[in-house]
């Protein structure tokens, strides 16, 4: 006997939710990706995601390609599509001076025949990947690379997976302009400078070529054939031009970035008018005293004629318009000879190869050396003795060797080889299987010593002012102290026999560390130096788990309960607390009067919801205030935008001060913030 299944077909009342569903989560994106201003925990945020997943899934004929679920990423393609663009994507011409860019600034007054100011867009120059969305009757129907200004690749499927970009566009408040029924839309695809590092330190810990840079992440992230695997990737996106625009028209291209944020579609708040060239040069030079705060690179402005019919009627010439110019900053890379190369041992014991560079100056700041992180890097750039290379500076910080320039070698350069013993202690070096790093196997290294004694004293660890590197040698050097515990055992007849080192000194160093033991829970796990364990999953630990006890005796099954703990991680934090010493050293720690309390942050409180923006010079380390404002629920973001509640301006305030006058947002001084902080409190 066969049996027949009766197909239920969903009630309105199953469709209404579907479609309420994807509303509110669509809403939840956009304040949490585009405005940075979250309204719900990311617990509802996943109930209601669970939810839409279980009704798609019971009902598929339901199911929508403008659906949020569908951001999770689809099976690998063969092979990229190409995608004609409407209109090209032109290139921009560059200036790198003021004097360049007040001669752009004649050249459009006259071709447009005339001597009025021309007023301008400025807009930071994001260094990512450009695209174009197309989005026909509001929904996204197909996104392309630049390619060659003509023709680029569909990736649609990957800039799906970007949170941050709405699959379908929607009016976000009253008498926001109308949709066109074709938009084509252009934009940057970046990758956050703090999801860049993460990214390179998780591919060092598996032995995978670095991204040389956060474009290059962005690129290898975006043109993945397996888009699942661009899902998990932060990419995020800002848009900033306009391509064929149907049944809507702009005067100017300040309100088409204004329709943008309107519409869903992310726009820089840093953008603004300009009325004239030199305000544009006023621009420039603010924007590069906030370029390091940036949570984005930047290398430079665009700048572009506001008005659309000056547009038209510049034109453009080759392949760049006349109405728009990149204004560049000073150059973060250089070309220099490496010296040497030699192997530095860190606190963990890991063998990092370091290039030892004839000094160049990059950015305004001279290189001496920089790291290679491991040998299969060495090996990959094939890095030698001798070799000419072309040095970056990584966020515009941290040096690193882009390539070598092979075409100026001599034959003389020699290759690096790993040694076989610890150029400190002399212990043995051994690389574990399947793992990229050389590790010194010393339990008494004294370079893993000093390393470490470093980390423990550091300013987001245990603030131990005064603990500087030379002290911190010779301590190590005198075998005055063996552990981060003996410090707490030191008096002031061990400090006076130490170089330059006199009674007043000695006992600053001493209250130093006697002022340390009031300290937190997440500082002394951060202190400690567990590989894998920085200051964010120091505090997250210490949330969890309460107490450095519990911690000691966590297996690695309750590690991997914590969110942020991958599997590598909690073998790491593992190992640590099951060597006999490093429990010892805890336990000495805490009999030396170490007292770590915990921070727990506020969901909510008195400034929940509340962002702050801190510039210049406070009287308290900016840490605390930092912690200050997040135990009371508020949350600290490092530029000013619309979404900015409060700039606290201490001494020497830099740029962001202008930027919140112009905006309108609160600016308090330190006073000002102390009452705040005294109010929220009470």
């Amino acid at each position: 006997m066969s049996v027949t299944t009766k197909t239920v077909s969903p009630s309105a009342a199953i469709v209404a939710e579907i479609e309420r569903l994807r509303r509110e989560i669509d809403q939840h994106n956009h304040r949490y990706y585009v405005l940075d201003s979250p309204t719900i925990s990311d617990e509802e945020y996943d109930r209601l995601f669970r939810r839409l997943v279980e009704l798609e899934e019971r009902y598929p004929e339901l199911r929508s390609p403008t659906s949020p679920t569908q951001r999770v990423g689809a099976p690998p393609a063969d092979k990229f599509e190409t995608v004609r663009h409407t209109i090209p994507m032109l290139s921009l011409g560059n200036v790198l001076t003021p004097e360049e860019l007040l001669d752009f600034d004649e050249r459009v007054r006259r071709f447009l025949r005339t001597s009025d100011p021309v007023e301008y867009v400025g807009e930071p120059k994001l260094d990512g990947v450009a695209v174009e969305l197309v989005y026909v009757d509001s929904e996204l129907a197909v996104a392309s690379t630049r390619g060659d200004g003509v023709t680029g690749e569909n990736v649609t499927a990957n800039v799906k997976t970007i949170r941050s970009v709405p699959l379908r566009l929607s009016r976000q408040r009253r008498g926001a302009a109308p949709i066109p029924h074709r938009l084509e839309v252009r934009g940057e695809v970046i990758f956050p400078r703090t999801a860049f590092e993460r990214l390179n330190a998780e591919r060092l810990r598996a032995g995978e070529p670095l991204f040389a840079n956060p474009r290059n992440a962005a690129a290898g992230s975006l043109r993945q054939l397996d888009s699942r695997v661009t899902a998990r990737r932060p990419l995020d996106i800002f848009f900033h031009s306009a391509g064929q625009i149907e049944d809507v028209a702009f005067r100017t291209h300040f309100e088409f970035l204004t329709a943008l944020q309107q519409w869903g579609l992310k726009a820089n708040p840093l953008n603004r008018v300009l009325p004239d060239a030199t305000a544009v040069i006023r621009y420039h030079r603010e924007l590069a005293e906030q370029r390091p705060a940036l949570p984005y690179e930047v290398d430079g402005v665009v700048i572009k004629v506001n008005s659309f019919e000056l547009q038209r009627r510049l034109g453009e010439v080759s392949r760049s318009p006349r109405w728009a110019v990149a204004y560049k900053f000073k150059a973060q890379q250089g070309t220099t000879v490496v010296k040497n190369i030699v192997p530095s041992v860190g606190r963990t014991g890991v063998i990092t190869p370091v290039a030892e560079l004839e000094p160049v100056a990059v950015g305004g700041v001279t290189i001496s050396s920089a790291s290679l992180h491991n040998m299969d890097e060495v090996e990959r750039k094939d890095v030698r003795i001798g070799d000419a290379v072309l040095i970056e500076r990584a966020g515009d910080v941290i040096p690193y060797v882009v390539k070598v320039v092979t075409e100026r070698r001599t034959g003389h350069e020699r290759k690096f080889h790993m040694p076989e013993r610890c150029p400190v202690c002399g212990s043995t070096v051994l690389r574990e299987e399947g793992a990229a790093a050389y590790r010194c196997m010393g339990l008494k290294c004294p370079a893993k010593l000093r390393e470490g004694l470093r980390h423990f004293a550091s300013k987001h660890a245990l603030d131990i002012d005064g603990l500087g590197d030379k002290l911190v040698e010779q301590l190590v050097t005198r075998h005055l102290v063996r552990d981060v515990a003996d410090l707490y055992l030191l008096t002031p007849d061990h400090l006076l026999t130490l170089e330059r080192m006199g009674a007043k000194s000695a006992q600053n160093v001493l209250d130093a560390i006697t002022h340390s033991k009031d300290t937190t829970l997440a500082r002394l796990i951060y202190g400690l130096g567990i590989p894998q364990v920085g200051e964010h999953l120091a505090a997250v630990l210490a949330e969890t788990f309460g107490d450095i006890a519990q911690l000691e005796d966590a297996s690695e099954e309750e590690l991997l309960t914590v969110r942020e703990v991958g599997p590598e991680t909690a073998r790491e934090i593992r190992a640590f607390f099951g060597v006999k010493e490093n429990r010892q050293v805890v336990k000495r720690l805490l009999d030396a009067g170490l007292r770590p309390k915990v921070e727990r942050r506020r969901t909510g409180g008195p400034l929940a919801g509340k962002t702050f923006v801190l510039t210049g010079t406070l009287s308290i380390p900016r840490t605390e205030a930092i912690r200050s404002i997040e135990m009371l629920g508020g949350k600290v973001t490092g530029s000013v935008s619309r979404n900015t509640d409060y700039v606290v301006a201490g001494e020497e305030p830099g740029s962001k001060l202008a930027a919140a006058k112009k905006l309108g947002v609160t600016v308090l001084d330190e006073k000002g913030f102390q009452r705040l902080l005294r109010e929220a409190g009470s």
